[in-house]
């Protein structure tokens, strides 16, 4: 090889071949068989460095990119939905049930090119009507056989211990009660339901739920020990806080509900209207004075309620039981006028007057001052507890549901005796009188001269 070829090849190509393509590394020439040295590589290195590199890229970078808009490097921007359409929602969605085969119910969900699938054991109830709508929920994709898989919303699914998972909503049977709770079976697992968790409220006999098949969540899990706990209240917990707004924005002033009875008070009984609870004061269940609302009502009594007062700020509703029926006070007028004589019952004792019941809800009052004649300082005095009475009514208002009574105008009044003439007092005889034996004095006297001797006229000498 000539001195010529060697320089040559030992000229580095230019900056631009550098850069396009990195050198490739030279292999030293073997002279007689010797092994090769590696003075030269060690004394130059093999080519540019590293930083020689960076720098020519990032100059040729800025030569390619000085062209080009913001526009050709991201992209357009994704344009903002059409108005009208929105994004597909998440969580529950309904569909129609359009065929049945074999175990499988195929279920065609509105806006999705695909069809879903879902167990016909999520049906106890029965096979679904076709076209009818149901809640369902999107598990997954089968992408071998290119369908949703779907469960029913509230629906139990099997499950065994390589399945069963917290969060799980299975169906268990109850087999028996222990201490604590119930014993249940979920598919063949045996599980424990602790005793606050069979139901919203307090239960007092668990024994009732024996032998019954009950919708629960799975709490806890652990196979490793074969431990399964289950919740049926956590489950009611969550299907009525879905419903409890839904239901805030139904309710309505007026509206007639129906609820259960959840708990009493002495002054009322709480009902749940489904995810709402609402107070019936004791005022409100009947037209007649009720003392104990267990008279009325019991806990767990499935009963019509009317909407009264709807507090939305402090979550409180109103609720009545005596307006479903007619007031006694709609038509009183008719039955009781100004005057009548009416028989009742003397209901309670005021200091100022006695109650009187004429007949269930409708009382009247008997003020003090018409209890008696006479002036009465205490009403016990006069009338008990208990005591039937003849009243007269003296007014009637409907608007105000107000009667007045009064006992003393009630009472006959005693006949007046017929005024006697005094009879003339008897004369008492006279005596006669005793003739007189003596003059009277002061007569005319005996003739001797006047009785009065009148005074002699002044004469002139007198006078001078």
């Amino acid at each position: 090889m000539s001195d010529t070829e060697k320089s040559a090849e030992q000229t580095p190509p230019p900056a631009e071949q550098q850069s396009a393509v990195k050198p490739p590394r030279e292999r030293p020439l073997r002279q007689g068989g010797k092994v090769p040295s590696l003075q030269q590589e060690q004394d130059y290195g093999f080519g540019q460095k590293i930083d020689a590199f960076d720098e020519e890229m990032e100059r040729q970078l800025q030569e390619a990119m000085s062209g080009l808009s913001d526009k050709d490097l991201y992209g357009e921007a994704e344009r903002p939905p059409a108005r009208g359409k929105t994004a597909p929602e998440t969580g529950p969605k309904k569909g129609k049930v359009f065929r049945i085969h074999g175990q499988d119910v195929f279920i065609d969900l509105p806006g999705s090119r695909t069809q879903g699938v879902l167990p016909l054991t999520q049906f106890p109830e029965g096979p679904p009507a076709l076209g009818s709508e149901i809640e369902i929920n999107i598990e997954g994709f089968d992408s071998a056989n290119g369908v949703l898989l779907l469960s029913r919303k509230g629906a139990a699914v099997e499950a065994d211990w390589s399945s069963v998972a917290a969060g799980m909503t299975v169906e268990a049977r109850v087999t028996a009660v222990n201490k604590g709770g119930l014993s249940v079976d979920v598919n063949g697992i045996r599980g424990f339901m602790p005793i606050s968790q069979i139901d919203l409220y307090r239960v007092d006999n668990p024994e009732q739920f024996v032998n019954q098949r009950l919708l629960c969540l799975v709490t806890e899990v652990n196979a490793a020990e074969h431990n399964l706990v289950v919740s049926r209240r956590a489950l009611l917990e969550k299907q009525r806080e879905e419903t409890r707004e839904k239901l805030w924005n139904e309710l309505a002033e007026g509206q007639v509900r129906q609820g259960i009875v959840r708990s009493l008070k002495d002054f009322g009984a709480f009902i749940d209207l489904g995810g709402v609870d609402g107070l019936l004061h004791v005022s409100e269940m009947s037209w007649q004075r009720v003392q104990d609302p267990s008279a009325i009502v019991q806990p767990g009594q499935t009963i019509q309620v009317v909407v009264l007062k709807i507090d939305r700020e402090r979550r409180k509703v109103s609720l009545g039981l005596k307006q479903l029926t007619a007031s006694p006070w709609d038509n009183i007028s008719t039955k009781y006028s100004i005057g009548d004589l009416v028989t009742g019952k003397v209901s309670r004792l005021t200091d100022f007057g006695a109650f009187v019941e004429l007949e269930p809800a409708v009382e009247g009052l008997i003020h003090i001052s018409e209890l008696a004649p006479q002036r009465v300082f205490r009403v016990s005095d006069i009338v008990k507890p208990g005591q039937e009475v003849q009243v007269k009514v003296l007014s009637v208002d409907p608007a105000q549901r107000r009667i007045a009574l009064s006992l003393k105008a009630a009472q006959p009044k005693e006949p007046e005796p017929a005024a006697e003439e005094p009879e003339p007092e008897p004369e008492a005889p006279t005596k006669p009188s005793r003739p007189r034996t003596t003059p009277l004095r002061g007569g005319t006297g005996s003739g001797a001269g006047p009785l009065f001797s009148l005074p002699k006229p002044l004469t002139n000498e007198k006078k001078g």
